[in-house]
């Protein structure tokens, strides 16, 4: 270890005058050597620090006085960022008594801290050539470790332990740094920056939330006297740098200020969204995006629709402009801003048309060359949301929203922009559930593609397609049973319900089509329903298929009644009802999770036993209530173990091929028995009810057939509601 470690600091402290006079690139040379020799030494104290304790304060000494001369430099980038690595990590560690000394600290502070914190001209250029690296690297917290903040860094790492001392030299450099640009602010507005960012970047988040504190300065004072004159400046494009740094503390303290001094300098942040400056405007878009996500006490939002309503077309305005500024066409943080304004503001006809045009208008320029699916997927999310603000709070706004809308959605489909099917899916969805039966004829002309075998073929496709194809099976049951298409329907149904990756989506279509129609409908389609189920179930079944399987089968009883439902059964294999209660329906009743899954199936259930089931088949009649009590009685967690993840149709938001939903443009599922609020009511009374029409066989069947603790609950059930099986 010797050996090696002589030449590691000889390489850290001999200059090779030779290579680093001959210009930058024989420095650059030398620097890489110097920096790889840090990225060693890190290594050697975060995993052999005993061995290596011996070399430390010697590479300490050789790592500091590298780093003062490098410090200074602009172009020394990787060797600046190694060695302060290196001094974070002894900083963190038992040796932290090297930086004790308040000379130490001094120097620590403006030797190497202030000239990195400091912007630099690459800096400047970044911010504007490259604004969303710019953005990535400054406040987003990207991978890469700029020489700004791990210069911070180093300083949290010596407050571990020295926070009082790191507070008082920091607070200090802070104020020097605003007295100098005070003298002469527009030579010196780099310091004010740098005062700024360090506010910024030492502030520490509190667990869990978003507030973030500091003692640094006191808030209110810094944001009152630092922060408001440069909000306040009506230019918004002089000084750009600076009215960004202004904008990132008001975000980054946005739970700190209070709500009448936030309230009041709203409107200028709304004015830097006419910005120039790709940087100023995107984080004055998200300024007003995180300040609506802010939550007082209790969880209740500290701004409301009134808030917004007294500049809301103001600020669209300004977003939707902000959208035309060259390069900025898909900055994802002016979109998602939109959505959260539409999601908080009460949107009116005045400012729906404007915003709905304004969307379209930007859908039909990104279909030309889809870029950025993060923006994509905020734009598509907005106008789910306003669909869903605007058009259910005043419905006659509907053909408006229409009118502009449709020629986008289908240009979507007739240029075949292939990723944007899954969002143009849903949107439809949407606009069909929003209208009145008969539905107009442009939507049964998308009913026909939909119907169509090759629009199925993409896996991605499927789930908005479902959702699509369930929004017309509601709206036009009638139309249904014309030209074949339910035939087409249960066509795709059985496709789908094949292959287990798909097989709930086929469920969803096959229970719209069970819960829209009349059972004279369905009737002559029913045995090749039956047959498809059955031949999945013996060929390839999964604990997700049998699950449906039984809501299914749920659904159908309580819409079409237990004869229809074992009738249809048995007429494809005699007896074969029997066979799945025994083998499937029972055993597999206690996995059903979800509120409205658990409320159909233990109805359902029930009413087999209480409408279909004989008592005089104790042992099927016994264990199919056994299974109703543990499904009712049991917590979710006592009864269904936890399944394996699999993976979905795609959770990511991108280009490959996967679906992703919409979170505003999903519809609220209905009850199909809204009429029943307590399935456990319903049961005891259904229970008390037949067995009062033939006393003393019931007791028996339950004594011989359920499990003690599933007796217990029955009973206690029956004294809740004072109800009793006799």
């Amino acid at each position: 270890m010797d050996e090696w470690m002589i030449e590691f600091k000889k390489y850290l402290t001999v200059t090779y005058s030779a290579l680093e006079n001959s210009g930058n690139d024989g420095l650059t040379l030398v620097d890489e050597l110097r920096a790889a020799v840090c990225e060693n030494i890190n290594l050697y104290m975060e995993k052999e620090e005993e061995t290596f304790q011996k070399y430390l304060s010697g590479f300490v000494e050789a790592v500091w006085g590298l780093l003062v001369v490098a410090s200074s430099s602009s172009s020394r980038e990787r060797l600046t960022v190694t060695a302060i690595k290196f001094l974070t990590t002894v900083s963190t560690s038992v040796h932290h008594t090297l930086f004790a000394r308040d000379d130490v600290m001094q120097q620590i502070c403006q030797s190497i801290v202030i000239p990195n914190v400091m912007l630099r001209d690459e800096d400047e250029e970044l911010f504007e050539m490259n604004y969303i690296e710019f953005i990535r690297r400054d406040m987003e917290g990207s991978d890469l470790d700029t020489r700004r903040r791990i210069a911070c860094e180093l300083l949290k790492g010596i407050a571990l332990n020295y926070k009082e001392k790191v507070t008082e030299k920091v607070s200090a450099q802070i104020q020097s740094l605003l007295a100098s640009f005070a003298e002469n602010p527009t030579a010196n507005w780099k310091h004010k920056d740098c005062a700024i960012y360090l506010v910024v970047s030492l502030a520490t988040k509190k667990a869990g939330g978003s507030s973030v504190s500091t003692d640094l300065v006191d808030v209110e004072s810094f944001f009152g006297s630092v922060i408001v004159p440069e909000l306040r400046s009506q230019d918004v494009d002089g000084f750009p740098m600076l009215k960004a740094g202004a904008l990132k503390f008001f975000t980054t303290f946005r739970n700190q200020i209070s709500k009448p001094v936030a309230m009041a300098l709203l409107p200028d942040v709304v004015r830097f969204l006419g910005s120039e400056s790709n940087v100023v405007h995107s984080y004055a878009a998200s300024c007003i995006e995180k300040l609506f996500l802010v939550k007082d006490e209790g969880g209740r939002a500290r701004y409301s629709a009134a808030d917004v309503g007294p500049f809301l077309l103001a600020l669209m305005t300004n977003l939707f402009n902000a959208l035309q500024k060259p390069e900025s066409e898909e900055n994802q943080y002016v979109m998602k801003c939109i959505m959260r304004v539409l999601g908080v503001a009460n949107v009116s006809h005045e400012v729906a048309l404007p915003c709905i045009n304004g969307l379209a208008s930007v859908l039909n320029r990104v279909c030309e060359n889809p870029k950025n699916p993060v923006f994509n997927h905020y734009l598509f999310e907005s106008v789910a949301l306003l669909i869903k603000r605007a058009c259910e709070q005043d419905p006659s706004i509907i053909t408006a929203f229409e009118t502009s809308l449709l020629p986008s959605l289908q240009m979507i489909l007739s240029r075949d922009v292939t990723e944007f099917f899954p969002y143009a899916f849903q949107l439809l969805a949407q606009l069909v559930d929003l209208n009145r039966s008969p539905l107009p004829a442009n939507y049964m002309e998308i009913f026909a593609i939909l119907l169509m075998p090759e629009s199925w073929k993409k896996s991605a496709n499927v789930p908005a397609l479902v959702r699509l194809l369930q929004a017309f099976l509601r709206k036009a049951p009638h139309e249904l049973n014309q030209q074949g298409r339910l035939s087409s329907v249960l066509g795709i149904f059985n496709t789908l319900v094949s292959s287990p990756s798909t097989d709930e989506q086929g469920f969803y279509v096959l229970n719209t089509v069970i819960e829209n129609l009349g059972y004279d409908v369905i009737s002559p389609y029913i045995s090749h329903i039956w047959v498809a189920l059955f031949k999945r179930l013996q060929y390839n079944r999964t604990v997700k298929f049998i699950k449906s399987l039984i809501l299914f089968m749920s659904l159908f009883l309580v819409k079409h009644g237990p004869e229809n439902l074992a009738g249809s059964m048995n007429a494809v294999q005699p007896d074969v009802f029997r066979t799945i209660l025994e083998q499937f329906w029972i055993p597999n009743l206690k996995l059903i999770t979800g509120s409205m899954e658990l409320k159909l199936t233990s109805v359902a259930s029930t009413r087999l036993i209480c409408e279909s089931l004989s008592p005089s088949d104790s042992k099927l009649w016994g264990k199919m209530l056994d299974s109703i009590v543990t499904l009712i009685a049991r917590p979710e967690e006592d009864r269904v173990e936890e399944e394996p993840e699999v993976p979905d149709f795609g959770e990511t938001v991108g280009y490959n091929a996967t679906f992703v939903r919409l979170y505003n443009a999903g519809r609220k599922e209905e009850d199909p028995l809204p009429e029943i609020k307590d399935p456990k009511q319903f049961l005891v009374a259904s229970l008390a009810n037949i067995s009062a029409r033939a006393p003393g066989s019931f007791p028996q069947i339950i004594n011989e057939n359920l499990e003690q603790a599933n007796q217990a609950a029955l009973f206690q059930l029956c004294s809740s509601y004072n109800l009793t099986i006799v």
